[in-house]
């Protein structure tokens, strides 16, 4: 009886572990998606290092801030300005990767004030975040699920960086779950944003749908992703192109997804730089 019992109990053990795995299997999951991105991220952890905390090329002053309000909740995101800036600067709504709003995205948004923008990191996650994968993937599932929130979200923070911050021009960024909010948020506001980065995000690729834009988008992306594929980025381009848009898609072959984030197990650093270059630059000749 004892032996048939623990017997049970191994078996138990095993499915429980086969539903974990094909819970993070991707062949249930769309490109972008949370499930996907579990897979991307099955043996990662935001953990913080030195390369995390780059310091913006100058000095800047940054704060929590309250950005909108919605039936239930007020709107709380990270802003920061380079110090001592006078006057109104074009405007950045940056967009947190799928672990939330957390010491990396503060400092991230920090390095984008320092190339003189108002940036202000908006919250989809509702002060919450994560650092295991599964934690993360409810998460973000919690937000996919109710887009009208999230959409509601991302147009206040626009409103508040043209209205309190009087921003002239406002650019959106994101990574890995951002990098597909940064385009949901032009899709969103196609006659208001001025220019969109996309960090190995969620793509679309029907034609039709991305056919409201006129803001350039620029997407830095990685060849050896398995939750955005190189393939679903190229119908994203091709998709662009058909329907005239300005976009500049670049693919990092031997780089992994989340290659741009210096807490996390793929970071890459030279594609990372290079990114982040281009990233600059774009938003430079775009919104300033």
């Amino acid at each position: 009886m004892r032996m048939r019992t623990i017997s049970f109990a191994a078996a138990a053990v095993s499915l429980f572990a086969a539903a974990a795995l094909v819970a993070l299997r991707p062949a249930s999951a769309e490109p972008g998606d949370a499930k996907s991105m579990a897979q991307s991220h099955q043996h990662d952890t935001p953990t913080p290092t030195p390369a995390a905390m780059t310091e913006p090329r100058v000095p800047v002053e940054a704060r929590e801030v309250s950005y909108g309000k919605t039936d239930t909740a007020e709107l709380k995101g990270y802003l920061a300005r380079p110090k001592g800036a006078k006057g109104p600067l074009p405007g950045l709504i940056v967009i947190h990767e799928w672990w939330g709003l957390n010491d990396n995205i503060r400092a991230m948004t920090r390095r984008l004030a320092g190339e003189g923008y108002t940036a202000l990191a908006v919250d989809l996650y509702a002060g919450k975040n994560a650092t295991d994968p599964q934690a993360a993937m409810a998460l973000m599932q919690a937000a996919d699920a109710n887009e009208a929130a999230g959409i509601a979200n991302v147009k206040a923070a626009y409103d508040y960086l043209v209205t309190e911050q009087k921003a002239g021009t406002v650019g959106t960024i994101g990574w890995c779950f951002g990098g597909g909010w940064s385009l949901k948020t032009a899709l969103a506001l196609p006659d208001k944003v001025d220019a969109t980065v996309m960090y190995y995000g969620k793509v679309v690729t029907d034609p039709k749908a991305l056919e409201p834009l006129k803001m350039p988008i620029l997407g830095n992306f990685a060849g050896d992703d398995q939750g955005i594929p190189p393939s679903a980025v190229k119908e994203f381009e091709k998709a662009l192109k058909a329907d005239g848009k300005t976009v500049d898609i670049k693919i990092y072959e031997g780089a992994n997804h989340a290659f741009a984030n210096p807490s996390g197990k793929a970071y890459k650093p030279e594609a990372a730089e290079d990114a982040w270059k281009r990233t600059v630059a774009f938003f430079k000749k775009n919104l300033r």
